[in-house]
């Protein structure tokens, strides 16, 4: 960012807030994922999917039949119409479902292949070209690619997992997609006591290099939860220890070379553990949030502060107008910036 304008974010520093919404479930959320002003989709435990096509002022099951026991810890939609869901869990707990209608009908896509695996997160490029996430298997993290919309999907080969290695699926945003047609770029993030790391794939996840980053991973519940990208250069990771949510050791990372090597900012941090951070374009800020509270950054993630101490697990920042996160026991919540 230039330097001039970087001051002056920082020094006209917005007010914000998190205006709670009545979606009227209990369920504990992680997936959301704002379309428009108007159109939102949240998912989350006990086969949980609610809609929004009035801005949040009322939300609207859209429940996937014979799916009551899956954990739908992430959603990415196109539209009010067609949106994919995906379940975590061991073998075939995980599971991605899409609609076309408005969560009329569903269809299974996909299930996991994989009796010992755990589907971790769900991308897309755009409606054709698409990508899952899921923890090592036989050694290596399982990447999944589709090029019709999820009617088929590929195994890709990223390099080898360490041990205790894995990713964490959390807020649906330890993956996350950069491009077009020309050029398709991935990100993936790790954490658990074999170490704490970050994918990259210029390819569309056919090639991949690695980098470690200085994010805490002492624990099999520590580690990076969540990364973001303003461009193909700057980016943000953070996580810490889910465990230990107040402590804020180590939680946040940034990248000025698309990934390529991270570094921990020197300025305040994060005031805790954090499960999804995410930048909000037309403003030039970076929100981060977790069980602890969220925090916002105006310097490309060299410094933050706190607004709110609400629990909160995942978060989509499509604009000003269309930003919402979601959270345990129901939680659902539009962005509002003064």
């Amino acid at each position: 960012m230039n330097p001039v304008l970087r001051l002056f974010l920082a020094a006209t520093a917005f007010s914000l807030s998190w205006l709670n919404q009545p979606g009227g479930s209990t369920a504990s959320f992680r997936g959301i994922c704002a379309v428009s002003a108007k159109v939102a989709w949240a998912s989350g435990s006990g086969g949980t999917c609610l809609r929004t096509t009035d801005g949040g002022r009322s939300w609207h099951s859209e429940p996937v039949p014979g799916a009551e026991e899956l954990d739908f810890r992430a959603v990415y939609a196109f539209d009010d119409k067609t949106a994919y869901l995906m379940s975590a869990g061991p073998g075939a707990q995980s599971q991605i479902y899409r609609t076309v209608d408005g969560g009329g009908h569903w269809k299974q896509v996909l299930s996991n292949p994989d009796p010992d695996g755990f589907f971790d997160a769900l991308a897309f490029w755009d409606r054709k070209h698409g990508m899952a996430l899921g923890d090592p298997v036989a050694g290596r993290f399982v990447v999944l690619t589709t090029e019709d919309g999820g009617a088929t999907w590929q195994r890709q080969s990223p390099p080898p997992a360490l041990k205790g290695e894995g990713a964490f699926a959390a807020s649906n945003s330890c993956l996350t997609l950069l491009g077009d047609h020309e050029r398709r770029e991935a990100w993936f993030a790790t954490g658990g006591p074999g170490a704490v790391r970050v994918f990259h794939s210029l390819d569309a996840g056919r090639t991949w290099s690695v980098a470690a980053t200085p994010i805490r991973n002492d624990a099999a519940s520590a580690g990076i939860f969540s990364l973001g990208f303003a461009d193909d250069r700057h980016g943000v990771a953070v996580g810490g220890d889910y465990a230990k949510p107040e402590q804020d050791q180590h939680n946040v990372a940034v990248t000025t070379d698309g990934g390529r090597t991270w570094s921990e900012p020197a300025g305040a941090r994060p005031k805790g553990f954090r499960s999804a951070v995410a930048f909000l374009r037309d403003r030039r800020m970076w929100i981060a949030v977790g069980t602890s509270g969220s925090d916002v950054s105006y310097d490309d993630g060299l410094t933050w502060s706190a607004f709110d101490s609400g629990a909160l697990n995942a978060i989509s920042l499509l604009s000003s107008e269309a930003s919402w996160a979601v959270g345990p026991n129901g939680r659902i919540a539009r962005l509002e910036i003064r």
